[in-house]
């Protein structure tokens, strides 16, 4: 805690309990007060992460909050429509949806309407059922300090229920602009319910216009997943020097739900971290996390998972792939944890990775923890160059060597960009591939 301390911000977080619940745009109900006032207590008890908490040990955040004196920004800069322009997937047939710094900007989005759709800000829908129901209901947060203080001080976000039997007949893109006249530090939160039947599709990508000002997001997205219901969630991560972001994803899934969730990091953002957590509430649920980093210069991406098998017949798959290019470092800590009720239990988990650049690195700690006795779990992890043999066989058919080396990366990432059942996303994100690797 005494490092914690010397950040100006966090003597201004801790300073004022009461003053900064009352930040929130989110109707004051007693409830939702609660909740901030046993969160920012939480926080102030953890503080922030540093080198000598276990879960952060290999990502010195620490060294990017004290860098500046942020500012707890809650307002949303106005924004020309041709920003989130930016963000846009090409030949995409989607809903869109934009937010700036957290808050929905009507007027730039194309909504889904119909029965049983909801979807507007959070701020609107603090007494819907879903809300009510599910908001901060994830245990998994309770011990992420980051996440609590987005609990206790977030504005605004974006808030999704889709009531029993609804399909989405096309992806919501939801793009997140990032905009600030001086350093801040935003706190971005978003609850997303998918009732019994329910099937969605959500994009997630991020702009932040190009300033001198550093923006630091803390974002969190709660999802649930009912009964028998279906989400794809993909999560594009590109963006500027200017920009350092740590998002968390808490999702629950219930009796016969599949959850499929993507994180693609590009190169762009010095310091990302990715918290992805999944609860499996009910048994015959099916789970796949799928991450790929694609990371140069001096950039840090830190992928953190957890896979918590509460209940048995369960299925869930987990890859993770990174390419580190130059100077830039990985870390990835992924954890199964197979309750003693959860028999029956299949699990995997992979991570491999190529290395590169002549001083790129990767620290992976793949974890199983297990309490039942029929199961079938397993984890594993890779890291290495480029076959030489492969890279013979490219150059002796006439392909020079940085040629070659984009179709290798192509390949070795295949398993992740095949699986993306949309195809104008899959492309785009494949030609994202081919130029960061011919650049």
């Amino acid at each position: 805690m005494t490092s914690d301390m010397i950040l100006p911000f966090y003597q201004a977080l801790t300073a004022d309990v009461t003053a900064l619940a009352a930040q929130a745009t989110v109707p004051s109900t007693d409830a939702v007060q609660s909740i901030r006032r046993k969160a920012l207590e939480r926080f102030t008890a953890m503080g922030l992460p540093t080198l000598k908490t276990e879960a952060w040990r290999y990502s010195n955040i620490q060294r990017y909050l004290k860098e500046f004196p942020y500012e707890l920004l809650n307002d949303a800069a106005p924004v020309a429509p041709t920003v989130a322009q930016q963000a846009a997937i090409p030949e995409l047939d989607c809903y869109r949806v934009v937010l700036v710094n957290g808050r929905l900007q009507a007027d730039q989005s194309t909504l889904p309407e119909g029965k049983g759709i909801t979807i507007g800000a959070m701020s609107a829908y603090a007494d819907a059922p879903g809300f009510v129901t599910y908001f901060n209901q994830q245990h998994h947060l309770e011990t992420e300090s980051l996440a609590q203080l987005n609990t206790a001080l977030f504005a605004d976000g974006l808030y999704i229920e889709l009531a029993a039997n609804t399909v989405l007949d096309k992806p919501v893109h939801v793009i997140h602009v990032y905009s600030c006249t001086a350093h801040s530090f935003i706190q971005p939160r978003h609850l997303w319910v998918l009732n019994r039947n329910a099937a969605a599709t959500i994009i997630e990508s991020s702009v932040h216009p190009e300033t001198t000002a550093v923006a630091f997001a803390n974002s969190v997205v709660e999802t649930i997943v009912q009964e028998n219901a279906e989400l794809w969630h993909y999560c594009v991560q590109q963006g500027e020097d200017s920009f350092r972001e740590v998002s968390t994803t808490a999702a629950q899934q219930f009796k016969d739900s599949r959850y499929h969730h993507f994180s693609v990091t590009l190169p762009g953002t010095p310091f990302t971290r990715n918290n992805t957590s999944v609860a499996l509430n009910g048994s015959h649920t099916e789970t796949n996390l799928n991450g790929l980093y694609i990371t140069n210069k001096h950039q840090h991406v830190d992928n953190h998972t957890f896979m918590d098998h509460i209940m048995p017949d369960c299925n869930s798959n987990e890859l993770y792939k990174g390419v580190l290019l130059d100077d830039s470092n990985g870390v990835f800590t992924g954890k199964i944890l197979v309750h003693q009720e959860a028999q029956k239990t299949n699990a995997f988990q992979q991570n491999n990775n190529l290395l590169l650049g002549s001083k790129a690195d990767i620290n992976s700690q793949p974890q199983l923890e297990i309490y039942a006795d029929d199961v079938k779990c397993s984890h594993g992890f890779t890291a290495g160059q480029f076959s030489e043999e492969s890279m013979f066989y490219l150059r002796s058919r006439g392909i020079g060597e940085e040629a070659a080396k984009a179709l290798m990366v192509n390949a070795f990432s295949h398993d992740i960009t095949d699986a993306i059942h949309v195809p104008a996303l899959q492309h785009f994100l494949q030609e994202q591939i081919a130029e960061i690797m011919n650049n």
